[in-house]
């Protein structure tokens, strides 16, 4: 049968894997979970279509303003620009773009030319790609607008951009996902690149503060990048402005090259990858000692035994999750030192901005995004359950229980980042008076309180499965994600309109009783809610488990 059936061509080998997809998000639009995900995605990439149309407009502007004024060599700058935002965004937003599944493709008889170019498709459906594409055709259209005779070559210099960028982007993320094949060496790649970034942002502060920052030498750094890509696209408009067929052949050139170079590497790699490479995390079997069965409540520490057992061993559980999870307990560093950045930025005795914000403005403004960031995670608590969550089902407890514990595991978080913030503000900039310090405190409680309540029915109705280590693809649910947003800026908008209220009364301690009042209610709401969640996970049963164990 073999050499009787035909196998398809490119295109339709292609065609065929298109409608595999889509029959795949069809089918997935029947389940309810799936459908609000969908839906929460799309209202959020409202604001990233926004930015895109925002920055067309200034493309636009800028490129009709070089042509009139005759300074086409800063297009390379615009190049540049588009060629930063195709490579590093997708790092930071590897888990909304779209991934290359090669071993699910692999299972299909698809012939190598039909499995290189569905990657390079995969490479031009990318978030940043398309906002690229969006910009390089604004900045098309402004020249026909403005100077049609650079169009043609324009419009050259653009489809070889395109073509450098695509075939850059997947090789780079192809040896990545080679590389970080491990989980260690994952989080490690991680932990390293998040603690970059943070630490570049002290630069500018220390240099304010300590130096003078040294004038760069601007004719040496475009010398030196004169070769790139960008500067090639660039010198291929400026030539074909003033008449110069030798440079717009240079760099056309360059670019070929560069597309061919990158194209025949990222061949090599997707050949092995075609030829059957798996990267796997699998254990060699072994022989594994039989552990002794330890009662929960005696395996749990002292502190925990205070706790009924249920609660002490799902708190023991998440607590070992949290410290497993490389991912998360890096994140843990990110407050204390958005905290000293901030304090070197906009307070202290010597800020890096003109004027200082008070503490009475720096320490509430503060606390609200610490609570801002540390609370995210809570709005889908079960994300890491996996198949696990069958057992809450399975177990003789109550789902109250593992919501409670949950939910102290979060509240600990947020006692020890919090404080571990606040002395490192006093030390910088110092506490606000007793009334606005108190009146913060209990504005957490209730902001902290009413948010768990929400966050708990958000992590039964909208659960997303998300894995350990693992970076491309892991996002939370759009639902859950717009839940999160609009209950954090309704609590924000709470507080911030009570503590704005009280600076016009006599009473400096106004907003603490407001806030005590408020806090009091979110408090005996939220327990009033977990019997209810509780029916809620065992009306939900089947849709969680189905989205949590897949």
């Amino acid at each position: 049968m073999a050499d009787v059936a035909r196998l398809p061509g490119l295109l339709e080998q292609i065609w065929l894997v298109a409608g595999l997809r889509w029959r795949i998000l069809r089918n997935n639009m029947k389940n309810k979970n799936r459908v609000w995900d969908v839906i929460g995605v799309v209202i959020s990439s409202v604001v990233g279509i926004v930015f895109v149309a925002s920055m067309a407009i200034l493309v636009f502007v800028g490129t009709v303003a070089f042509l009139n004024n005759h300074h086409e060599a800063r297009f390379g700058l615009l190049f540049w620009g588009f060629f930063l935002w195709w490579q590093v965004l997708p790092i930071f937003v590897a888990g909304f773009s779209p991934s290359f599944s090669f071993r699910s493709l692999l299972r299909f008889p698809l012939k190598f030319s039909a499995f290189y170019s569905i990657g390079i498709a995969y490479g031009l459906a990318d978030s940043a790609a398309l906002a690229s594409l969006v910009w390089l055709a604004t900045m098309i259209v402004a020249a026909v607008i403005t100077r049609i005779s650079v169009v043609p070559v324009m419009i050259l210099a653009s489809v070889l951009f395109v073509a450098v960028n695509v075939t850059l982007e997947r090789l780079i993320g192809s040896w990545l996902e080679k590389i970080l094949a491990k989980r260690k060496a994952r989080e490690i790649f991680l932990a390293l690149f998040v603690l970059f970034i943070v630490g570049v942002q002290f630069i500018g502060p220390a240099i304010q503060k300590y130096g003078k920052s040294p004038k760069p030498d601007v004719a040496k750094i475009v010398r030196y990048a004169r070769p790139s890509p960008p500067s090639l696209a660039g010198e291929m408009i400026a030539g074909a402005a003033a008449g110069d067929s030798a440079t717009v052949g240079t760099g056309a050139a360059g670019l070929a090259g560069f597309a061919v170079l990158l194209g025949g590497l990222l061949f090599f790699r997707y050949r092995d990858q075609f030829r059957g490479e798996e990267l796997s995390e699998t254990v060699a079997p072994a022989r594994v000692a039989a552990k002794p069965v330890v009662p929960a409540r005696e395996a749990a520490s002292p502190e925990l035994r205070l706790l009924p057992a249920a609660v002490a061993a799902v708190l023991a559980k998440e607590f070992r999750y949290l410290f497993r999870n490389g991912f998360v307990a890096t994140a843990l560093l990110f407050p204390p030192l958005l905290a000293l950045l901030f304090s070197m930025q906009f307070g202290g005795a010597h800020p890096t901005t003109k004027r200082a914000i008070s503490p009475d403005l720096f320490f509430p403004g503060m606390m609200a995004y610490l609570t801002l960031i540390l609370m995210a995670p809570s709005f889908n608590s079960f994300a890491y359950e996996g198949r696990g969550m069958q057992t809450y089902f399975m177990l003789p407890v109550r789902f109250r229980d593992i919501l409670m514990a949950k939910n102290l595991v979060t509240l600990a978080i947020l006692i020890g980042e919090i404080a571990c913030c606040i002395a490192l503000l006093k030390w910088r900039v110092g506490l606000p008076p007793s009334p606005i310090l108190f009146a913060t405190i209990c504005a957490l409680i209730f902001a902290v309180a009413g948010q768990l309540t929400i966050a708990n029915w958000s992590s039964l109705k909208f659960p997303k499965k998300m894995e350990f280590g693992k970076m491309q693809g892991n996002r939370q649910s759009g639902m859950a994600v717009l839940v999160a947003f609009g209950s954090q800026l309704v609590f924000a908008t709470t507080c911030g309109l009570v503590l704005f209220v009280s600076r016009f009364g006599s009473n400096a301690w106004l907003p603490t009783e407001i806030f005590l009042c408020l806090a009091a209610a979110a408090v005996a709401g939220y327990i009033a809610a977990l019997d209810p969640l509780t029916k809620l996970a065992e009306e939900k049963k089947e849709s969680i488990l189905d989205a949590l164990t897949k």
